[in-house]
């Protein structure tokens, strides 16, 4: 007895080890973890050094795969941005139901046809591989930092697919293992276990979401805690009620706690997070551990065609005809086509199906499990290690992702934000003023009347998914320490601020991190009474080839002289904040302010409003003077 307990505690220190070695080393080198995990956990196996062996644990694996694959999707479905999905909603509710079925189908028929499966077998396996998993898709997404839509659209997937994947893949067992069940049976249980299960997950997440708002007097790390045993109640309750009913409720339970707003919602989604680490290391260690790499082998080239065909194949067809009215590229959609990891799900449900499979005498278990892992093998190297780059070959990162988060509500600020709303990109301002703020609601524009260093703030704003975070208050220094909280925070992909050239806080700007906006030591004050006054043209100009140093040096010129400031550039297609650092590229289009003061008068005569600004070409910025052409080839001659 106390030999097997020093076994026991032995193969879970080793576990444990293991697994957070690997998730240090993906970490380090910027690839999926499963990849390490997978390889780790078949080293220390039994077809490797022998040191971990899961059957040590009995019934208690079951166990271990049940809680911790609750707690994996709970964090998925805290961590999904409503907001983002909102987007995608269409395509995301026809993946999980359609294209379910097309994935089922196209699996079921490639490892019948290609693998040589007996069709009960074949669908089997199908079922088990419809799902992708946040296990796999949060980590790639974050490493590789698509943009919003495709990252939305894949999360989400991935989040809400799981569920009913598993409760599909049971449901098929049962054929397989008693027959006499007809599609509508199949499907009747399938949406009843799914309305189970959400119907708890919705009434208990909401309650708990209602006492962690109110309950004042526990401290955030006893909430945190009363979170996984709330969780863990809930999933036991509804596995009560009806089984496989509970991973449904693990998911809607994540996304009412989020969608009810929790103080410190952020504090949650770290501890969750961790959580998470933990679990998926564990899982996969003691699940690659079981594996037997001569199963794999004894596979064949068919089942190595299969995997290409659902990768290839099945994908593809599943993703384009579900993303069919949607508002996604054709770019958008074959990186969504590309990026389909299996991930915990798959191997866990499939272990289990191999036990189950040996124990009723039928063929096929460990087949089914060696096909299942191989698929998570070649699916997480192939696009894992490929997708950083094919989402820079398709332009999808997440330098492309649009939108602006806006502190400080001047009426530079929200000229800016209204020629970004005018591009349909979702642009919310925040302020402290009420008076200010007010004035934005005014011009139709999204407002938080809150300090823009409450990390809730930006959360809500949606920072997490949008692709700048400007900060132009008056107050230079303020500027720097919100980007610099900003970034640290969240890392939206452009982070800029307007500060002096020489900030006087303790820390100096990080240039990497913080890129200053416009142009230097930008007057705000005076440009936003040129606003008010009226004294202002709006304008817009091509930089262009030839002529193209002759063009920047005039401009240069005009931000010298104080007449122009350039506000923002668009470059292949995108509307960005202009750096102060930016000197143009041959095709970017630069929207500028020209100062144009005129007789008092004259303005009332015009009546001429700040929101009546329209993009229009200058001549004094197109016309390029002799001299300037003249000054820039000396300079270029004494250099």
């Amino acid at each position: 007895m106390e030999t097997s307990s020093f076994h026991i505690t032995l193969l879970m220190v080793i576990t444990v080890i293991a697994g957070i070695t690997a998730q240090v080393l993906a970490d380090y080198l910027k690839v999926p973890a499963i990849v390490f995990l997978l390889f780790f956990g078949i080293l220390a196996g039994n077809d490797g050094l022998g040191f971990v062996q899961p059957n040590l644990l009995g019934s208690g694996l079951e166990v271990i795969v049940s809680l911790s694959v609750a707690l994996i999707l709970f964090e998925g479905g805290l961590s999904l941005d409503l907001r983002a999905l909102g987007q995608v909603s269409g395509s995301i509710r026809n993946l999980v139901t359609f294209g379910t079925l097309i994935t089922l189908m196209g699996a079921g028929m490639a490892a019948h046809w290609l693998g040589e499966f007996p069709w009960p077998i074949a669908f089997l396996y199908a079922s088990l591989v419809v799902v992708t998993g946040p296990t796999v898709i949060g980590p790639l997404l974050k490493q590789v930092s698509v943009d919003r839509q495709v990252s939305a659209l894949l999360e989400g997937e991935g989040v809400l697919i799981d569920p009913v994947g598993a409760i599909l893949a049971v449901l098929v067992l049962n054929v397989v293992l008693n027959g006499n069940t007809g599609p509508l049976e199949i499907m009747g249980q399938l949406l009843l276990r799914l309305s189970i299960g959400a119907g708890i997950g919705m009434i208990g997440g909401g309650i708990l979401g209602w006492f962690l708002k109110t309950a004042k007097f526990m401290s955030e790390e006893l909430k945190n805690l009363v979170v996984l045993a709330a969780l863990w109640g809930l999933f036991d309750i509804a596995e009560l009620l009806m089984s496989e009913s509970g991973l449904m409720t693990t998911v809607v339970t994540g996304m009412m706690v989020r969608y009810v707003g929790i103080p410190d919602m952020r504090q949650l989604l770290r501890f969750k997070g961790q959580l998470t680490m933990l679990a998926v290391s564990v899982l996969f260690i003691l699940l690659a551990a079981d594996l037997s790499l001569d199963s794999i082998v004894a596979l064949g080239w068919g089942s190595v065609l299969t995997v290409f065909a659902l990768m290839w194949v099945v994908r593809p067809i599943n993703i384009w005809l579900c993303t069919l009215n949607s508002n996604l590229n054709w770019r958008q959609k074959l990186f969504a086509s590309w990026v389909s990891p299996r991930g915990i799900v798959s191997a866990s449900v499939a272990s289990l199906f191999a036990i189950l499979l040996t124990q009723r005498g039928i063929n096929g278990g460990d087949s089914i499990k060696a096909l299942v892992f191989l698929t998570i093998i070649m699916t997480v190297v192939i696009q894992g290690l490929t997708a950083r780059w094919m989402a820079k070959t398709l332009g999808v990162t997440s330098h492309s992702v649009t939108g602006a988060v806006i502190v400080g509500s001047n009426p530079l600020s929200r000229l800016i934000a209204k020629l970004f709303q005018e591009r349909d990109e979702l642009v919310v301002i925040i302020d402290t003023d009420t008076e200010a703020c007010e004035k934005a609601r005014q011009q139709g524009l999204r407002v938080y009347q809150s300090s823009a260093l409450d990390p809730n703030v930006l959360e809500e704003a949606g920072l997490e998914s949008i692709g700048t975070f400007l900060a132009m208050t008056n107050n230079g220094e303020v500027n720097v320490v919100l980007a610099e909280r900003a970034d640290a925070e969240f890392k939206p992909p452009r982070v800029l601020a307007l500060f002096p050239r020489e900030p006087q806080t303790k820390a100096t700007v990080n240039r990497e991190k913080v890129q200053q906006a416009f142009i230097p030591d930008l007057p705000l004050k005076q440009w936003n009474t040129y606003l008010e006054d009226r004294e202002v043209k709006l304008g817009e100009t091509v930089l262009r080839q030839p002529g193209l140093e002759f063009q920047r040096a005039h401009l240069q010129a005009l931000i010298r002289s104080r007449e122009l400031v350039p506000l923002l550039i668009e470059r292949g297609g995108n509307l960005q904040v202009l750096p102060a650092s930016e000197s143009g590229q041959v095709g970017d289009r630069i929207i500028y302010l020209l100062h144009d003061p005129k007789p008092k008068l004259l303005k009332r005569l015009s009546g001429s409003q700040q929101s009546n600004l329209t993009l229009e070409k200058h001549p004094v910025v197109e016309e390029v003077p002799i001299e300037v052409a003249l000054n820039h080839q000396q300079s270029a001659m004494i250099s």
